[in-house]
């Protein structure tokens, strides 16, 4: 059950006491998400060299000594500093506006980052296959650059069109993405629902961010800023249309590099 901000009357009107806990929480889990993000970037740094030109990154290769299980363990904790780091700034005021206590926050925003972790469990097994059907046929190693070029055009036209503008507008409404909460909603699943939402919302940014290097620091604070500036900035249509003109424009610059060799 939802439990509503306690309010407290004043010579202004009826006024609600901001959750300051919980948002020390959220700035803490951000910053340490944040420096986790910039060590596992040092720490899983350099890859292999593959045909085709391009390098397959260190974290979908079981390293010596390491079993299965562990390099898992190891790719989640990553996944999860960089979702911290990268979604809290947009989520917090997400979660701010449904007036709920601190208790409920806590519990909407771990359903949130539930679905956002099990999104990365889906990453990691399709990237592990990937890897391994790259390192066993070379003429699919070699087509890897035409198909991160065109990877990022699906992802650029995702930017146009009307379901993801519509998605960014709703998450302006008092209760995000989900529109509104259903009844007897818990807070929960109501964090989960939201996290689905955005899920599906910010798929173009990480498919772009899987292109670019999930290990690139640079790449995470880009499309980390492009995700907090769609949701939270004024003009948000314009601003995911430029990020699509970009993403299509890298994506044909790459395949023609690919083509003229």
């Amino acid at each position: 059950m939802t439990v509503p901000l306690q309010c407290r009357s004043s010579t202004a009107g009826a006024r609600c006491s901001p959750p300051l806990g919980f948002i020390a929480i959220c700035a803490f889990a951000f910053f340490a998400g944040a420096w986790a993000t910039v060590y596992f970037c040092h720490s899983m740094r350099g890859g292999m060299g593959m045909p085709g030109g391009w390098t397959m990154s260190m974290m979908w290769m079981r390293m010596n000594g390491h079993s299965w299980f562990s390099s898992a363990g190891d790719f989640q904790l990553m996944w999860l500093a960089m979702m911290a780091a990268m979604m809290m700034p947009s989520a917090v005021p997400m979660f701010l506006k449904t007036r709920r206590a601190p208790v409920s926050l806590s519990a909407m925003a771990a359903g949130y980052f539930t679905v956002w972790q099990a999104v990365g469990v889906g990453i990691y097994i399709l990237g592990v296959l990937f890897a391994t059907a790259v390192m066993r046929r070379n003429d699919l190693s070699r087509a890897v650059p035409l198909l991160s070029g065109v990877a990022l055009i699906i992802a650029g036209i995702f930017q146009f069109t009307g379901w993801k503008l519509a998605a960014l507008r709703r998450c302006r409404l008092p209760f995000g993405c989900s529109v509104s909460p259903r009844k007897y909603d818990g807070s929960f699943s109501h964090g989960f629902r939201q996290g689905t939402a955005c899920c599906i919302c910010c798929a173009a940014p990480m498919l772009m961010l899987i292109v670019l290097g999930m290990l690139n620091a640079l790449a995470i604070l880009g499309v980390g800023a492009v995700i907090t500036a769609e949701r939270l900035l004024p003009q948000s249509d314009n601003i995911a249309r430029f990020v699509g003109t970009a993403a299509i424009l890298a994506g044909i610059l790459i395949i023609a590099r690919k083509l003229l060799g």
